[in-house]
């Protein structure tokens, strides 16, 4: 029998600081949380490489 992974899912967080210049591209990443303990949107710190600097990146969708 297959075991699920319960309250884990996966979620896509992308840049905020992005959008509001205007380049071309979108910087994003792929993770999970456990929506039981996380039931909000997740926000982190994270490397953008097209601005080559630390930004916010939230929970889409």
């Amino acid at each position: 029998m297959a075991k699920s992974k319960g309250n884990r899912i996966q979620v896509i967080l992308e840049c905020t600081e992005h959008k509001a210049t205007g380049q071309p591209g979108t910087s994003r990443y792929i993770t999970t949380k456990n929506k039981k303990n996380t039931p909000d949107r997740l926000e982190v710190k994270k490397y953008n490489p097209i601005l080559k600097k630390m930004t916010v990146h939230k929970e889409i969708k």
